[in-house]
């Protein structure tokens, strides 16, 4: 399921930001009410679930629906779960959690020459979205906190991958999303949320870092 793709600035071609912010009105929804949504080149599937923490030899077909419900049956438990998919040339994961907002998969996921993206949301408010290239995090901010950037002093400097967006409360997720499909050139389709998509289990975030603070910081 590879959805029709627009041509970028940065590919050759030129879908406008209307364009691109219209196309995601759906973030900005009450259902889902959480998700992280990430974009990786230069991986495999099975490289970027291993940077997540999963097995890619332990994998299963689920829709968004079921994880969300298997994962709520597991509410009191450190249990997340990732759908993953391949379009063109980047992997597409979806979670109902958070292991994708983290700097230090970012890193892991993007290094030796991958590029990340991520767009975080979650039931308490707090947005994030976050770059990282080549197992670096070169951005990473709450959309939430610049809504009213122009009117800060000082202004607050946002990464040359962000410039130029003006977010707003009331499409402060579907920003989110058009800049990821600005920087990365791929375009996130609703209709995965309802596909049954590869999914693996993920090791909790204490299983893999310990009790670091760094892995948490960009």
């Amino acid at each position: 399921m590879t959805p029709d793709v627009p041509r970028h600035p940065k590919h050759g071609g030129a879908a406008s930001w209307e364009d691109l912010v219209a196309r995601y009105a759906w973030t900005d929804a009450d259902e889902p009410d959480a998700y992280t949504f990430s974009a990786t080149a230069g991986k495999t599937e099975d490289e970027v679930i291993r940077a997540f923490g999963g097995d890619p030899g332990a994998s299963r077909l689920m829709t968004f629906a079921e994880t969300v419900e298997e994962q709520a049956a597991h509410l009191y438990e450190d249990y997340e779960l990732l759908r993953v998919l391949t379009v063109d040339r980047h992997v597409i994961a979806i979670e109902w959690g958070y292991h994708g907002s983290i700097p230090e998969v970012a890193r892991r996921t993007s290094a030796d020459g991958g590029e990340f993206f991520s767009v975080h949301r979650n039931v308490n408010a707090r947005y994030q979205v976050m770059h990282a290239l080549d197992g670096r995090v070169d951005g990473m901010f709450d959309p939430f906190e610049l809504q009213d950037a122009a009117w800060m002093d000082p202004e607050p400097e946002l990464p040359t991958w962000a410039e130029g967006v003006d977010f707003h409360m009331e499409t402060l997720c579907a920003e989110s999303f058009a800049l990821m499909e600005r920087t990365m050139g791929v375009a996130i389709d609703p209709g995965w949320m309802d596909a049954a998509l590869r999914t693996v289990l993920l090791a909790s975030p204490s299983e893999l870092f310990g009790r670091s603070e760094a892995p948490w910081l960009p």
